[in-house]
């Protein structure tokens, strides 16, 4: 009779991949402790009970909106107010946004060259979108793990009508410029007479990172495009922020994409309740993340196990773990540790980044105060306890 783990070696690592995704799901929604509990682990039941709170943000008693009017139109005013536009449009996703954004500002720039981060969302996620529909043709500036300088847009050898920033940087562990060379990337795609749009996403919790309020941050750019899930923790959606002229050619495109839904209330209220309720938490999650990043250097240290948190000091309230060991080893370690322990420290998928190297992305929400630093060494030292020796 073969042992388990030669059973184990004859499942498909597509199918070990999907069993495993379930047992951390599992793990996961039975743990005492967590980083963070987001919505989409929850139940349809779960999930709903978010909108009990809707009535402390807008008026149940108001007709439910049609084709972006009533509690929308609520949404988008009060995106535009809190980023510092004359307009906002809401949108059902953000690549649909992104797209039309840069999509209307080739058409009044006359190029339709962005240029981009190599490890920008649009180049890594979306299935070379910005070609295949938008008519876009996108130029990588950098593929440094750090935005782009001054020197690399002023410098570069082709013309482009327009530069998109991601703030953060998701692809390279959630970074951010500091704000004086954020300022002066700005300013140096102006003397290229490019317009620039801030790919925000995760816009929301930089403030601290960059020490300016939002529409500060939001007024460097031509348009901003963020997202209501993301940190928010809103059921989907995303908004295109700009000069009032922008914002309506984008809503005229919105419609030719698809993006005119009937009704989207469920979807705009929970918006308004993370803006209400997550946004101003936002500081506080970027703080703790800092003393979980400290307390995971630690503990993998007094283990003595190589270990990178990067940055070494979070820009924001998410952060990657980086580790000597296959994926799928550590992918496995992080779950039994959960099963066994109720204590999820690592909830995410890992990724292969070269042999035996792959890293995770650690999420510091509201779940995760209730860790002090000596609970994330404590499990640490359970995780590399669980380490197979023959990799240790």
């Amino acid at each position: 009779m073969t042992d388990t783990a030669e059973q184990d070696d004859r499942v498909p690592d597509e199918d070990r991949r999907a069993q495993l995704r379930r047992r951390r799901l599992t793990a996961h929604r039975g743990a005492h402790r967590v980083m963070a509990r987001f919505g989409f682990h929850q139940t349809l039941r779960e999930r709903l009970t978010r909108l009990d709170a809707a009535g402390d943000v807008y008026d149940l008693d108001e007709l439910s909106d049609v084709y972006g009017d009533g509690v929308v139109e609520a949404l988008e005013g009060r995106v535009a107010e809190l980023l510092g536009t004359e307009a906002a449009a809401f949108f059902p996703t953000g690549t649909m946004a992104q797209q039309v954004a840069l999509r209307c500002w080739a058409g009044r720039t006359g190029n339709p060259t962005v240029a981009l981060h190599a490890l920008g969302h649009p180049e890594v996620h979306e299935r070379n979108a910005f070609s295949e529909v938008g008519g876009l043709r996108p130029v990588r500036v950098t593929s440094e793990p750090r935005l782009p300088t001054a020197a690399e847009v002023r410098d570069f050898e082709e013309p482009f009508g327009a530069l998109m920033l991601e703030l953060p940087l998701r692809d390279a562990g959630f970074v951010l410029p500091s704000w004086e060379e954020l300022t002066a990337v700005v300013a140096a795609a102006r003397e290229r007479d490019a317009v620039v749009h801030f790919d925000g996403a995760r816009l929301w919790e930089s403030t601290v990172h960059l020490g300016r309020p939002l529409a500060e941050i939001a007024g460097l750019a031509d348009s901003v495009y963020v997202s209501f899930y993301k940190s928010l923790e809103a059921f989907g959606g995303a908004a295109l922020a700009g000069p009032a002229g922008l914002v309506a050619e984008a809503k005229a495109w919105r419609h030719r994409y698809g993006g005119l839904v009937f009704q989207q209330f469920p979807t705009a209220l929970s918006a308004l309740i993370g803006l209400e309720r997550e946004l101003p938490r936002l500081p506080e999650y970027v703080a703790h993340a800092r003393v979980v990043a400290a307390a995971l250097r630690e503990g993998f240290a007094a283990a003595g196990t190589w270990a990178r948190v990067y940055p070494r000091v979070p820009h924001t309230h998410d952060f990657q773990v980086w580790l000597p060991y296959d994926p799928d080893v550590l992918a496995e370690t992080a779950v039994r540790t959960a099963e066994e322990t109720g204590a999820v420290l690592f909830g995410n998928a890992w990724d292969r980044r070269g042999p035996d190297l792959a890293f995770t992305e650690i999420h510091v929400r509201s779940a995760a105060l209730e860790w002090t630093a000596e609970d994330v060494k404590a499990a640490v030292a359970e995780f590399v306890a669980r380490l197979p020796e023959q990799v240790r």
